[in-house]
């Protein structure tokens, strides 16, 4: 096969991102070129690598088989860039991948707990949904991923093999509301008296749920506010312009003005937090990086 490192760039792209669309944007390119190189790789290949679905772009189990592949090419590539220049890390490196509220709860004790052990260890983060993060992992984007989930627990996709995922932690899901006004001094609500509440959800798209409303709201939920970032969306609640969920672990870094309540008339909503990589055996410094996050939960 005669294949270049920008098309095996533009491969581990499309599985991360999921869209051509949403390739294009995070490389730079038009959608145009990134259909072109989409096109010569699997010319090269003799197969179809990319599966076209109405949520998006997924690969086929030859797309996948030439991403385990195009992972190891392209860190060779970058080892090579590395000694070529003489810039050689004197610090581990591991790319940390946390879903939206982990990084509040859980990322600033775990990296000083890092550096108390393991000093050497240098951790790049970044945020997204489970979905996003899970297809990061497997484009081979980030190294480790914290992410969220809610009962059954199901596999968190349907790729083989699966991930290695350890759990963390189990939480419960509960409503910030503003400490004034008509929720004031109570320590839970029932699910009834949020049905005509003003919620503050994060944006979302058809194929990852809507953030910051409650479960299973009986009724179409009247959103006021849109916000991904979360000290935005719990200061709006400090203020008075509605209410959110939030994980009970997020108590510690709540700003004044804020009270979290339990739900009751409905089932507990419980989320578990977990820790994924790639199957195999993991590096060291991937191994510190994950006791650091279990020790901090």
């Amino acid at each position: 096969m005669d294949i270049s490192s920008t098309g095996l760039r533009v491969l581990r792209q499309i599985a991360e991102s999921g869209s051509f669309t949403a390739a294009a944007t995070r490389l730079g390119y038009t959608q145009s070129a990134v259909s072109r190189q989409a096109a010569a790789l699997e010319r090269s290949a003799g197969t179809a690598l990319f599966e076209r679905r109405p949520d998006g772009v997924r690969l086929t189990p030859a797309g996948l088989t030439l991403l385990r592949h195009a992972r190891t090419i392209l860190d060779c590539l970058t080892a090579a860039e590395r000694d070529l220049t003489g810039t050689v890390s004197r610090t581990e490196l591991v790319r940390l991948g946390l879903f939206l509220s982990a990084g509040a709860a859980i990322l600033p004790l775990s990296l000083t707990r890092l550096a108390a052990t393991d000093p050497q260890i240098t951790v790049t983060t970044t945020e997204g949904t489970t979905p996003s993060l899970v297809r990061a992992l497997r484009a081979g984007s980030i190294d480790l991923a914290v992410l969220t989930s809610r009962p059954p627990h199901r596999p968190l996709d349907g790729e083989s093999p699966r991930l290695h995922v350890e759990t963390v932690m189990d939480t419960e899901l509960v409503v910030a509301v503003p400490s004034t006004g008509e929720f004031a001094g109570r320590t839970a609500v029932h699910v009834d008296e949020l049905i005509d509440a003003p919620w503050i959800a994060a944006p979302t798209s058809n194929a990852e749920p809507l953030l910051g409303v409650w479960p299973g709201l009986p009724g179409r939920p009247d959103i006021v506010h849109c916000a991904r970032d979360w000290l935005t969306k719990l200061r709006l609640v400090a203020g008075g312009f509605g209410v959110t969920t939030v994980p009970s672990r997020l108590s510690p870094v709540l700003p004044p003005g804020v009270s979290l309540l339990h739900v009751e008339g409905a089932p507990p909503e419980i989320r578990r937090v977990l820790v994924a990589r790639l199957p195999g055996r993991p590096t060291p410094a991937i191994t510190a990086v994950t006791r650091a996050i279990a020790s901090a939960t």
